[in-house]
């Protein structure tokens, strides 16, 4: 069944955007801590230099990222600025105006995926697609929905009975947030939810809420 196009969206600068994917046949994306590890340096190195993380969460089989795209002042700059030997084809393409900026972030989530994908399977002596295509990434349109998303996100680990307590799942920004809230980017979260104690509350809430709907339900 083809993916609506809501969740194959456009990256464009300044604009906030969750994105989503998940592995071939429900297969694990995560085997050891390093594995875990080695995704998040491989994710920072590939996407850091377009996108600002505002949240995210490691899943068994699955991830989830809340990001901001630079702008194209500040993506152009920090390409220009490096040594074109160490430039990849799309983003010597992008300099040129030959692709789009949508393009260029779009292939640096493949080249992340491809990444660590090659280094997984010769780890753990796999071979095929680890990665679900094509990945989603929903743009974020108002205030109560960039609420709801970081919810979402921070409590998946209880959804999905990885653990009972999410704020205790340790491959997410929930608890990162709430240790260095005195950081820029962890500041504005704090701030936006109405300070620490709020942050708390709405996501219990909401994690409660979910739970009295799955009873009703089950």
């Amino acid at each position: 069944m083809p993916i609506p196009k809501k969740y194959l969206a456009d990256f464009e600068e300044h604009k906030i955007y969750h994105v989503f994917n998940r592995t071939n046949n429900k297969e694990k994306l995560f085997l050891s801590d390093e594995n875990h590890r080695f995704f998040l340096k491989k994710y920072s190195e590939y996407l850091s230099p377009f996108s600002e993380t505002i949240v995210w969460c490691l899943l068994s089989n699955h991830f989830h990222f809340l990001i901001r795209i630079k702008s194209l002042e500040i993506i152009k700059a920090d390409l220009s600025s490096r040594d074109i030997e160490f430039l990849s084809a799309s983003e010597k393409d992008f300099l040129k105006e030959g692709i789009t900026l949508s393009e260029l972030v779009e292939r640096a989530f493949k080249r992340f995926f491809q990444s660590y994908a090659l280094a997984f399977n010769k780890v753990h002596q796999r071979k095929g697609n680890l990665f679900y295509k094509p990945f989603k990434r929903l743009e974020i349109t108002s205030e109560s929905h960039f609420t709801q998303v970081i919810i979402y996100i921070h409590t998946n680990p209880s959804k999905h009975r990885f653990t009972s307590d999410f704020s205790t799942w340790r491959w997410s920004s929930y608890q990162d947030i709430l240790r260095n809230s005195e950081t820029p980017l962890h500041s504005a979260i704090i701030n936006w939810f109405g300070g620490i104690d709020q942050f708390i509350k709405l996501h219990k809430e909401a994690l409660i809420r979910y739970e009295q709907d799955f009873a009703i339900e089950d």
